[in-house]
Formats: structure tokens, C-alpha cells, sequence
């Protein structure tokens, strides 16, 4: 084990004594390699190469959460400092964690702005022993919760795909909590989980059981992103999947999919808040057309299209999301969006 940490470490392990300090020199290497992570987090975190995921991932906190039920320890990325204006809050997509952030939330810190990475309860790195219903409204209520707890003013609220229905589920539900919206690839016009909901507990299991499994994750990894090099591919399916390795994900996701899910296409109309639009011009996940739908039907919103750019502008283009989002935050507040504009921004390749 010892030459296994050294050799990751890029040095030779020195001599070892015979004798008892062998394992106190072995259990001392490893606390002081492990130290770079919170200890909550599964120990596959030691083998993730991205640098800002393993910055990211070694910020990572865990902060008690009250619900109606019990206490939750909840995973998020707390602000390195915290100011009068409007924080930006990121949530990530279905079944996913905060490490979606990893390139952008330094690039919006950089810009001044306090920025918070929260993961949406059931998924991501929170403590679920005790397992709380993970529905909608369960969802929405340790939200609310966290927000009422922490951040405590009206927020600029960032949900990609999937977190596009949470997002808008939320703005709705508490006007209040929420200044401004960004949509990123918005996941908003599923019904729901659908006939998932149906399913019998055993091939429920079973079907989130392949949903962990490395090869339907580098799959799912490709498709996300244009051109991506394999050794890449691999190392992001790594950090993608990291939460599932927790005891109780298959638990947590299973219950949310015979929940029913999130179906907000009723809600959209009510959307009060000034909204941006963001879309990889290149998803092949959701079709760009629904982008353009969802700019007609939300009330007060602009949309910007990403040339060059999949599923997941915040890890493939994070300079152009970051600057995005900052100009929006920082646009006049009473400038209305003109429904009839579809922009595209430029991206250097």
C-alpha cells in the first residue's frame, strides 16, 4: 500500500523498520494523504486526476439542514466570502453532484461574486443513514431550508438540466427566495419519471443498479460533451459517479424515481423572475428547440446560445457560462428581455 501511495505521489518510498512502526508509519502516510479530502467523501476521490475537481472536492462541507423529519448533514461548497449582494446558488443536473462546478464556480468567485454550490438532497455528498423521502416536495423543502438557514437573501438560482426543473419548481413555490434564474440545457418538459414510476422495487433496483455502472456512465459521459479524449471521458465518468458510491444512493434515487419526479411544465408560465436562457448549441440530450420554447413561454427571459458546446456548458465552455452569468447579474434589474432576440456568443476554439 505504502509503495502504491509513494508511486502515485511520483517518489520512491524510503526504507521501512521491521518491527511496530511499520504500521504507524503506514497509518500516519495515509492521514496526511487522506487529509486533503473530508472524510465523508468515498475514498475513489484519491483517484480522480482533474486538479479543479480535487479542489473543488476538498471544500466541500457538510452542514446541518433541519427538515420536518429529522436533521440532514447537507453536502454544498460554501462561498469563500460572503457579501451584501445577491449570491449565486448552483444546483446540478439529475443525479448528480456539486463537482459539476468545478471549472466555473472559481471563475465566478474570481468575478467578485459569492457563490454557493449546493447538491440537490438524495443526490450528491450529503449524509443519508437516515434516509428522508427524496420527492419533489422533499427536495424543494431542504432547499428552502438550507437557503432559509445560510443564505438568507433573494438569490440568482443556476440549475442545469435536470436543476432547470428544480430551479423553476422552487422560484415558484418561494418567490421570495429567489432574485434572478439561469436555466443552463433546461431538462423542464419531461413529464415526470413516467412509467419509471410504475416499476416493482426489485427492477427499480435493478435498472439504478446499470444507471451506476461505469460503462452507461462513460456512455452517458460521451454524449454529454463534443470531442472529448478518452482519458479525459474516463477521469469525468469518475468524478460523475463519485456520489453513487455512497451507501445509500441506490436507496435515495430509487426513491425519488417511483416518486413520480419532477413534471413542470405547468409551472413555467408562473415564472416571475427575470430569467437567462443558456444552451450548447451542439446538446445531444435535449433538443435546442425546446430552448427556443422555453424562451417563448417564460415571461420575462433572454436566451444565449453556445457554438461548439454539448450538454454541459459549465464543465465544456466554463469562461463563456462564468461571463455570462456574471453580466446577467449585474444587468440592470428593470431592463425587460426582448421575447423575439435569440443570441449566439462566439466561443475561441
Amino acid at each position: 500500500m505504502l509503495t502504491m501511495l509513494s508511486a502515485r505521489a511520483g517518489v520512491a518510498p524510503p526504507p521501512i523498520p521491521i518491527g511496530h512502526n511499520v504500521k504507524f508509519s503506514i497509518s500516519r502516510r495515509l492521514r496526511i494523504r487522506a487529509a486533503e479530502f473530508p472524510d465523508f467523501l468515498p475514498n475513489q476521490v484519491e483517484n480522480i486526476k482533474d486538479s479543479s475537481a480535487r479542489k473543488l472536492a476538498s471544500r466541500i462541507e457538510r452542514v446541518p439542514v433541519n427538515l420536518s423529519k429529522g436533521c440532514v448533514l447537507s453536502s454544498c461548497v460554501k462561498p469563500k466570502e460572503q457579501t451584501e449582494a445577491n449570491p449565486v446558488v448552483l444546483l446540478h443536473g439529475f443525479d448528480s453532484s456539486c463537482l459539476e462546478w468545478r471549472y466555473t464556480l472559481p471563475m465566478l468567485e474570481e468575478a467578485g461574486l459569492e457563490t454557493w454550490a449546493v447538491d440537490i438532497l438524495g443526490w450528491g455528498f450529503s449524509d443519508l443513514e437516515r434516509l428522508p423521502s427524496c420527492d419533489v416536495a422533499s427536495k424543494r423543502d431542504h432547499l428552502y431550508q438550507l437557503w432559509s438557514t445560510y443564505i438568507k437573501r433573494p438569490m440568482v438560482l443556476v440549475g442545469p438540466s435536470l436543476g432547470s426543473a428544480v430551479a423553476i419548481d422552487f422560484s415558484v413555490k418561494y418567490p421570495e427566495a429567489v432574485y434572478k434564474l439561469v436555466l443552463i440545457d433546461a431538462s423542464v418538459y419531461a413529464e415526470g419519471t413516467g412509467n419509471l414510476a410504475t416499476l416493482p422495487k426489485a427492477v427499480a433496483y435493478a435498472g439504478v443498479y446499470l444507471l451506476k455502472s461505469v460503462p452507461l456512465r462513460l456512455y452517458a459521459t460521451s454524449l454529454s460533451f463534443n470531442g472529448l479524449p478518452l482519458n479525459t471521458c474516463i477521469d469525468w465518468t469518475n468524478i460523475g459517479r463519485l456520489h453513487c458510491l455512497l451507501p445509500w444512493w441506490e436507496d435515495a434515487t430509487v426513491n425519488f424515481m417511483i416518486s413520480g419526479g419532477y413534471n413542470v411544465v405547468a409551472q413555467i408560465e408562473h415564472v416571475k423572475q427575470k430569467t437567462l436562457i443558456i444552451w450548447g448549441e451542439d446538446d445531444q440530450i435535449i433538443d435546442y428547440k425546446l430552448g427556443v420554447r422555453l424562451h417563448c413561454e417564460l415571461p420575462n427571459a433572454i436566451i444565449r446560445q453556445i457554438p461548439k458546446c454539448g450538454h454541459i456548458p459549465h464543465v465544456e465552455k466554463p469562461d463563456v457560462v462564468s461571463r455570462l452569468i456574471v453580466e446577467f447579474v449585474h444587468s440592470d434589474q428593470s431592463q425587460r428581455a426582448n421575447p423575439d432576440s435569440v443570441s449566439t456568443i462566439s466561443v475561441p476554439v
